[in-house]
């Protein structure tokens, strides 16, 4: 945990790299080891957003604990790291933060 899955309807030409770019920059924005963060990018998506199909960009966002105050601040430079990453528009991004409850969130055959 944390686990990040970026849609976008821009073509992106290293997804991988991007994968990775985005890997490191949630763990120092948010605290965790690497160890921990999983990311999935899916490119090339089927979106429309305010009506048109113009660049735009979706990231779910779930790690444990995260706060309202957190999820501000975090919104802010994920936002950043998204529209230079992607060349979209600050106001065609979407961010969805999740907090599941710890007891929700299993990894290594524990919750």
């Amino acid at each position: 945990m944390p686990y990040l899955r970026l849609e976008t309807n821009v073509e992106i030409e290293d997804p991988e790299g991007l994968a990775a770019r985005l890997s490191a920059f949630a763990a120092e924005a948010l605290g965790k080891s690497e160890a921990f963060v999983m990311v999935r990018i899916e490119p090339i998506a089927v979106m429309r957003f305010a009506g048109g199909d113009a660049p735009c960009a979706f990231l779910e966002l779930r790690s444990l604990g995260l706060s309202e105050e957190a999820a501000r601040a975090l919104s802010e430079r994920f936002t950043r790291f998204l529209a230079d990453a992607l060349n979209v528009p600050a106001d065609r991004i979407y961010i969805a933060f999740v907090s599941p409850p710890r007891a929700m969130w299993g990894w290594n055959g524990r919750t």
